[in-house]
This record gives C-alpha cells, structure tokens and sequence, in this order.
C-alpha cells in the first residue's frame, strides 16, 4: 500500500495534467486531421485476437449454448419435497451468480409423486454418482418423480432418452403437463419393459403448447424401479449445442476459443467430463459453488470448435492437477488410436485425434485470494516447468501458453501485497509474476497469458490503492478509453521487459489477452460500450507485433436471445464488422492531434502515454487486405457529438471505388447500434463521423 505522504504528492503532480486533460474534452472545432501512409506497414494482424473464451462459470454454457431442458438429470440432489421458497434464490452474490449457478439448480428440483416414502435413494447400486433414485410402486397409485418450470415451445419436437431399470411388473411413462387438474394438457408416452440391468430408452414429443411445464417420470404396477439418468432436447440440437447460437456465434469467424477455464478450470477433472454423458458423474464445482452435470466436456467442446470453424485453446489445471494428468489430456486430444488415452478417446466416438495446438498451462495462479492451488512465484515457475516437460514429450508441436500477470495486473488485483511489500511490484520481483516467468521459464513459453476487467462505474486508484467511483465529470474519451488503456500498458511493459530480459528481443513471446471485457456492472452507466471495444482492437492492431492472440470474456455475452430469436448484440457487433472488413497488413497512421496527457500516475490501468492514435478525439488505424488490393481505414468516434476528419492517404494509387461499413445508433444515447455499409464513389477527403460510430473504409486499388 502506498503511503500516506508519497499518495498525496502523486496526486499533486498530476492535478495540472487532470486540469489540462479537462480543457481538452472533445469538441468538434476544427477538423481533425489523419494521414495514413500505405507504404509503411507493420507485422500482419493475427486472425486469433477476435477469439473467444467459455468457462463452466455457473451453468453459463449449458443455460446460453447447451440444448438440455432438465435441471440435475443424473440426481446429484436428493429427490424431496419443493423446499419452502428462498426470497433470496434469485438473487445474484457478489460474484455475479446466484446461489446455485444462473438456473439455480439446488435441493428439491425434482420432487416425488405420489407419497413421500415411494422414493429412495439408492446409494448401494447407483447408476452413477453417490446414489440414484428407486420408486416403489403400489398398483394404480401413481408414483414416480417430476420437474417443474421445463420452458417449451409449441411444435417443436424434443428428444429424450432415460436409464431405467426395475422389475418385470413395473410400467413406466413419460409426461408432459401443461396447467393444473381438471384443465390440464397431458402428453403420455409408454415406455418398453424394463429389466433388472439399466437399459438406455429413447422418446419424443411434439409440444402441444408453449411456456412452462411438469416433465413426469410416473409408474404403476408392482415392484419397483430405478431412475439413472434422463435427457431431453430439441430434435433439431447440434451433437447438444444450440443450433441458433452456434449460428450467430460461427458468423463472427473468431479463429479461438478457449476452455474451460479460467477458474473453473483450477479445481476440474477433465476425466470426469469424457465417456457416456450418462455415466459421467455430477459434481459440486467448488469454484462457481454450482452444480455441474459434466455433459460438457473436452469431445463437446472439440466438437463446439468444428462447429463454429475455429481452433481450439484448452487451459489445462495447474491449481490442484498435475503434470501427469495434464499430459494425459494432450495424449487425449492429440495422440493417435495406439497410445494409451488415444484409444480411450477412439473407444468415445472419436478415433481421429484432434490436433490441438494451443495449450494453457493453468489460470491466474497468482491469485492468492480466489484461485484454488495458487501458489508462490518461485513454485510455480517449477511447476510450469514440469507441466511444460510432460506436455511437450506426448507432442512437441504444441504452442505452450503461459499464465502469466504484469505489474499492472497485479497491481489492479493487489495480487502484489501478498507476494511482496509493493503495491506497485518491481520489474522481475518476486510479485512480477511475468518477469519471474520470462526470467525462469524462457524456454518453456511460447506465448504469454494476460487478462484484463474493467467495470463501467469504478476503476482502480492508484494513490487510494483501491476500486473508486469515477468522476462524474469524467470525460466521456477517458470513460472510452480505460480498456484500450490495458493493452497499451501491456505494450509498455513488455518493451520495459525487452530491456530487463534481454533473449526476449531476440526470441520474442508474444501476448495473448485471453480473458478481457468491460464490465456496466452496477448500473448508471449511460455510455454505449462498443466504441471502446473496437479501441481496443485498434491499440492491439497498433502493436501486431505484440499482440497476436485474445479471448473475450465470455462469447456467450456477445449474444441477445428474444424468445426463440438469437442475435449478434452491440458488442457483438464490433467483432463482426472487423473481422469481416478490416485488413490484415496494418498502416501507419499519423495525424495532428495527440491523445490527451494521462490525468493519473503511472501504475495500475494507466499506461505511460495514453492509448490512440494522433487524432484526438477520435482514434484511427488503417490496414491492408492480405492481397493488397484494397486499403482499409477504420475511423471511431468515442464521443456523444459528431467530428469532422480530414484524411490523407497516400502511398497508394486507389480507384475512388468503394464500401463504407457503419457501426452507428439512430437513438442519441447510441444505444442498440446497427451495420449499415454505404457506396463510396471517390477517396474520402472531408468526412463527419457520427456520435459512437465505428466506421471502417474499403477502398479498392485501380
């Protein structure tokens, strides 16, 4: 923590850049003007920084992307009574989520029909996990189990497949109920004859209505019967994923993804997430404090990936696995049919390997204060070490990530004080967790692993040491900007780290901010967010060089659902319309109007220069296609008032033909913004740029 005395001379030698930074607010007095020279160009722009990252937070995947209609359907939970109802249940903890996950899947999901006694759990011979449900039967008397709330949707075929198993007096249905007594709807479907191992039964339903309804498992008869598992999915579901999301989700091209984790990934067991979804058991994650079914695992996720064309990024668990299991999980995935794993995974349904190239070794170990298994610098470094030599034998080809954290992120974590004194950590000190990384584990790093938040009403204060509320003053460019001010921190450090580490120039590492996002959590902000996300692309299309892998946090928060409709949303929309119009070969873009002085120290989430290029308030990149036959120049406008800019492009001969691409709001608070594109008929001179607007140029050779 800094102290007193040094807190208080920080914030004086910055109160006349804030004073200054204040009388630079964007006002739209004279043109700003870019020149954009084609003949200098810098690294090519890496498809991967438009990736995406998911992660078992919760029950996120299975809520947004996964077909699944019912809750805990291999009985993690006992079957009971509907407990009393929680005022609390459907209220979110401090991390976002709510007591069992986002579907709040906790104790009295299933209930039983019938009287209270008809149904056991059997912990002798359970089908899998700790114990199964028996129902005895009693003649006519209906009993059996149910769950409430299974939203559907009228005409659609759902799938369904049960475990039973019971005694030869036992008949089975399945239900679907719409309403209550006597104007209830009732769909019924017979099941075969059961026998005394589990047999694996299918049926299906076209709904009658839609909304919510009672999914039934009912029997009559003598003797008893056992429940092991049930499933039940739109017939028109992609191996279990969401044919609409994954559509909406392949149109944004983002060249990776990554899983499972993130934190969830520090306490899992991929072994339990393979095999027969069905024999797969529930656990408790102790992570997000929610049930996982363990129906999404490495084969769903491989299959995800082919789905949406994109390659795969698996993290693996370096909190509480090891180097053995983590090269295991490589054998898996990347070993042919004779090793050990490989044919483990062939007898799964999966004879060809996978080929993954991008391996995590672990997530944010340096998190004292969350991560299970985080641990000191100097042991992780050991342990990268071991997990790196275990992978790399079973394939030498794969691209190692690191988990990595610089000063900045540990100093916005205030990772740094359990690790060291510093509030700000010395570069390569025990709390640089990068630098210890670059300094011991330099052979066994191909990329490098950075992540960054940032939260619409807060941001981190370096002389206070803590999250504060922003000024309500702020300029709305500082509001804008605070996201591309972590990759331009990033950029600073490493340029400090080539100096310190000195192999680094020589065989670089480049970054891979594989978890980011700018978070309105907490309400009462009126910004439009999407002008800042395609900040951020341009800063890491600024350093290419640097910065050549990404992964938002999460892809699923890039989605709007309308009913049954699933839609790209402004966020969303910033991925799209870069992917499919910027270029690949970046320009060099000057102009005559610098980005403001930084208003506060150094440190934290405030790089040395501020992020932008020279066109205040604006901020410009400009690109070639990988063919060089058409320049593309992307203009943001940040601010809540229009801007005049003058372009000058030179250094290419352009026919005066092209397509002008538009990320704009017709509402004045920018909200809910659309793609539009536009002819353009001649070279753009003098153009107006519209309040938070995202405008990309496509400009055709002769």
């Amino acid at each position: 923590m800094l102290k007193p005395i040094l807190q208080k001379t920080l914030a004086l030698l910055f109160l006349v850049n804030a004073l200054a930074a204040w009388a630079q607010s964007p006002a739209p007095v004279q043109a700003v003007i870019a020149t954009v020279d084609a003949t200098k160009t810098g690294p090519p722009i890496s498809p991967y920084l438009y990736g995406q990252f998911i992660e078992h937070a919760g029950s996120l995947i299975y809520v947004n992307l996964w077909c699944e209609m019912l809750d805990d359907r291999k009985f993690y939970y006992d079957v009971m009574l509907k407990p009393a109802e929680d005022p609390n249940a459907n209220q979110r903890g401090p991390d976002g989520f709510g007591p069992g996950g986002r579907r709040n899947v906790r104790p009295g999901r299933w209930n039983p029909i019938g009287s209270v006694d008809s149904v056991v759990m059997d912990t002798k011979n359970p089908f899998v996990g700790d114990h199964t449900p028996l129902i005895k039967l009693s003649g006519d008397e209906r009993r059996g189990i149910l769950q409430t709330g299974v939203n559907l949707t009228q005409g659609v075929t759902y799938n369904g497949r049960i475990r039973l198993a019971g005694g030869p007096g036992a008949k089975v249905s399945i239900n679907l109920v719409w309403g209550t007594d006597a104007d209830a709807v009732r769909q019924t479907v017979l099941l075969g004859d059961l026998s005394a191992g589990y047999k694996k039964m299918t049926f299906s339903f076209k709904a009658e209505h839609s909304g919510a309804a009672q999914f039934e498992i009912v029997g009559t008869g003598t003797g008893s019967f056992h429940v092991g598992a049930v499933s039940l999915m739109p017939a028109d579901n992609l191996d279990g994923w969401r044919p609409d999301a994954i559509a909406a989700l392949k149109s944004l091209r983002s060249g990776v993804y990554r899983f499972p984790g993130g934190n969830f990934v520090s306490a899992h067991e991929w072994r339990y997430a393979i095999g027969d979804p069905d024999k797969r058991p529930p656990i408790y994650d102790p992570v997000w404090r929610a049930l996982q079914p363990n129906d999404i695992g490495t084969d769903e996720f491989m299959t995800m990936c082919k789905l949406l064309g994109v390659e795969p990024y698996i993290t693996v668990n370096a909190g509480t696995g090891d180097e053995w299991s983590a090269a295991e999980l490589v054998e898996y995935c990347n070993g042919s049919a004779f090793t050990t794993m490989g044919k483990k995974r062939a007898v799964n349904g999966h004879p060809e390997p996978y080929y993954v190239t991008f391996w995590g070794v672990g997530n944010e170990a340096w998190g004292f204060s969350y991560q299970y298994g985080a641990m000191r610098l100097n042991q992780f470094e050991y342990k990268h070490n071991q997990f790196a030599k275990a992978m790399k034998q079973v394939d030498p080809t794969i691209t190692l990530i690191a988990s990595g954290a610089m000063p900045d992120t540990m100093t916005g974590s205030k990772e740094s004080l359990n690790l060291g004194t510093n509030l700000v950590p010395t570069y390569l000190s025990l709390a640089d967790w990068t630098g210890g990384l670059l300094s011991n584990c330099f052979n066994n790093i191909d990329l490098i692993s950075e992540h960054f938040y940032n939260y619409g009403n807060t941001h981190f204060s370096l002389a206070e040491g803590k999250q504060v509320p922003n000024d309500p003053r702020e300029p709305v460019t500082d509001w804008m900007r605070r996201p591309a001010n972590h990759i331009r921190i990033k950029y600073e450090e490493y340029k400090d780290y080539e100096k310190l580490v000195p192999q680094l120039a020589a065989h670089p590492k480049p970054l891979n901010i594989d978890e980011w996002a700018y978070s309105s959590r907490g309400g009462g902000v009126s910004y439009p967010v999407y002008p800042s996300y395609a900040w951020v692309f341009h800063e890491m299309f600024r350093h290419s060089d640097i910065f050549q892998m990404a992964a938002y946090t999460f892809a699923t928060s890039l989605l709007s659902r309308d009913g049954t409709n699933v839609t790209l949303n402004a966020n969303g929309l910033v991925f799209k319309i870069y992917r499919d119009h910027f270029g690949l070969i970046p320009v060099e873009v000057s102009g005559n109007s610098p980005q403001p002085k930084p208003t506060d120290p150094p440190g934290g989430e405030q790089p040395v220069v501020n992020a932008g290029s020279d066109t205040f308030p604006l901020d410009i990149v400009a690109a070639w296609t990988g063919d060089r036959r058409t320049l593309t120049v992307a203009a943001v406008n940040p601010t809540d008032a229009e801007q005049t800019l003058k372009l000058n492009i030179t250094g290419a001969n352009l026919a005066g033909k092209g397509t002008l691409w538009r990320l704009a709001s017709t509402e004045t608070n920018g909200q809910n913004p659309r793609i539009s594109s536009s002819p353009v008929d001649s070279v753009p001179s003098l153009v107006t740029i519209p309040q938070f607007s995202i405008n990309i140029y496509e400009l055709q050779l002769k």
